[in-house]
């Protein structure tokens, strides 16, 4: 029997259920992997991993509001995870950088993030491991929109 395509009407429970799914996988990631990191520290971390960037810039690419950003690159600076240094074109800016123990935090919460992930998909049949995959390309998409 041939199914027949979502409506509009029918795409809201989808998305409710998926946006609810994604905040708990999100959540019980951030606090069951054993990770000491504050989840928008390691958000910062890793836009600092592409790069170095200022308060202004972070601020941007996080949807946050620049006092929120300065107190967070405060923390992490304070942590050793990140360094600031005048930028040399401009005298009114901060550049924030990654240091070398900003990039072993990010190698071990990943470690120990992706490690919770993996423990969930040991139950997992292939087909499902293969879906979630082809899930993830679109999840990205969206994410990316």
């Amino acid at each position: 029997m041939p199914t027949t395509p979502p409506t509009v009407r029918d795409k809201a429970p989808i998305a409710s259920r998926l946006r609810v799914a994604c905040m708990r996988i999100s959540r019980r990631v951030r606090f069951e992997s054993e990770s000491q990191v504050l989840p928008h520290h390691f958000s910062v971390l890793l836009r600092l991993e592409e790069g170095p960037k200022t308060p202004r810039e972070l601020a941007d690419i996080e949807k946050v509001s620049a006092p929120s950003m300065t107190r967070t690159v405060a923390a992490i600076v304070d942590n050793g995870w990140a360094g600031r240094a005048g930028d040399p074109d401009d005298g009114r800016q901060v550049i924030v950088t990654l240091t070398a123990a900003g990039r072993q935090v990010l190698r071990e919460t990943r470690r120990a993030r992706e490690g919770w992930m993996a423990k969930r998909f040991s139950d997992l049949s292939d087909d499902e491991i293969e879906t979630l995959a082809r899930a993830t390309t679109i999840l990205e998409r969206i994410a990316a929109s």
